[in-house]
C-alpha cells in the first residue's frame, strides 16, 4: 500500500491503518517532500471507507526531530511569497489530519519536537513513551510556531500553550499526559505492546459509529449552545439508529451476542 519516499503505509487486514514517518536517518524530521506525500497518504485513507482508524507513528527511535535543517536552510534563502506556500503546504497537511473522517492515534517515542507536536495534536488521540521528549522549539531558532498553533491551543490549552511556545522548554511523556496531549504514557519497553491493546479496543467499536462520533464531536467544538447545533445532534442520533450497524449493534446488545463487527474472542462488556 505504500509508494512513498518518506513514509510507509500499511493497511492491516484488521481494518485500520498506520501510516508511519519513515526518515528514520534523519530522525524522520520533515521537509517538503515529506509534507506533500503526508497530504497525498491521508487523500488516500479518506477515500478508503474500508478502515476504521488510523495509526501515526515514526519508525526507529524517535516520532519526529521536527523540521529538516537542510530544508530550513533553503526555506531561509526564499522570498516571502515562495515561504508563503510552504507555509499554506504545511497548513494543508495539519487541516487534513485534523478533518480527517475516520479515528487517529499518535504514538510517540523519542524526540518529537516543533511541528511534531502539530501532527500529534491534529490526532484525536496520542499515547506515549514515559521518556519521550517534546519540545515547541521554534522560537530557539528565530521562528514560531505559527501553523500548528491553533492545534497545540485546541490540545493543551492557551494557558501551557503560552507557556512552553514562549520558553521552548523541553517536556517528558509523563508531563505531556498531564498537560492532556498525551492520554496515556507507558514504559518505553511496552509502548508496542499498549499500542496492542489500544487497536484491540477500538477494534471493538462500530466503524460507522466511530466516524459519526468524531464527526458529531468536530461540530459541537467547543459546546457553544444553538438551535442548529441542537438540530445536528438530534438527527444524528436517529440517522444512526435506523443505520444497518446501528440496528446491529442494538439487536446484539438484546440478544447478548457479539456485534457482526467484531472478530475478536474478547467477552462483550
Amino acid at each position: 500500500m505504500s509508494d512513498f519516499a518518506t513514509l510507509e503505509l500499511e493497511k492491516d487486514p484488521r481494518g485500520f491503518a498506520t501510516l508511519w514517518l519513515s526518515r528514520e536517518d534523519k530522525n524522520n524530521a520533515f521537509n517538503a517532500q515529506m509534507i506533500r506525500e503526508l497530504i497525498h497518504a491521508l487523500d488516500r485513507l479518506a477515500e478508503d471507507a474500508s478502515l476504521r482508524f488510523v495509526l501515526l507513528r515514526g519508525r526507529g527511535r524517535h516520532f519526529s526531530a521536527g523540521a529538516d535543517l537542510a530544508w530550513m536552510q533553503q526555506s531561509a534563502a526564499l522570498d516571502f511569497n515562495t515561504n508563503l506556500d510552504d507555509a499554506h503546504e504545511l497548513g494543508e497537511l495539519m487541516y487534513a489530519l485534523h478533518r480527517l473522517k475516520m479515528p487517529t492515534l499518535a504514538v510517540v517515542q523519542g524526540a518529537a519536537f516543533g511541528g511534531a507536536l502539530g501532527l500529534i495534536s491534529c490526532c484525536d488521540m496520542a499515547i506515549g513513551a514515559e521518556d519521550a521528549q517534546l519540545c515547541l522549539s521554534e522560537v530557539r531558532i528565530g521562528l514560531a510556531p505559527a501553523v500548528i498553533s491553533p492545534f497545540v491551543v485546541k490540545a493543551i490549552g492557551e494557558r501551557a500553550a503560552r507557556r512552553y511556545a514562549l520558553t521552548a522548554e523541553r517536556f517528558s511523556g509523563v508531563r505531556a499526559r498531564e498537560l492532556g496531549l498525551l492520554a496515556e504514557v507507558y514504559p518505553a519497553a511496552e509502548l508496542d505492546a499498549q499500542v496492542e491493546a489500544w487497536v484491540a479496543n477500538l477494534l471493538l467499536n462500530s466503524p460507522q459509529a466511530l466516524r459519526a462520533t468524531k464527526d458529531l464531536l468536530r461540530e459541537v467544538d467547543d459546546g457553544e449552545l444553538s438551535p442548529a447545533l441542537r438540530r445536528y445532534c438530534e438527527n444524528t442520533i436517529a440517522r444512526i439508529r435506523v443505520s444497518a450497524e446501528g440496528q446491529e449493534g442494538l439487536r446484539a446488545f438484546l440478544e447478548k451476542r457479539r456485534p457482526a463487527w467484531q472478530d475478536n474472542k474478547e467477552p462483550r462488556p
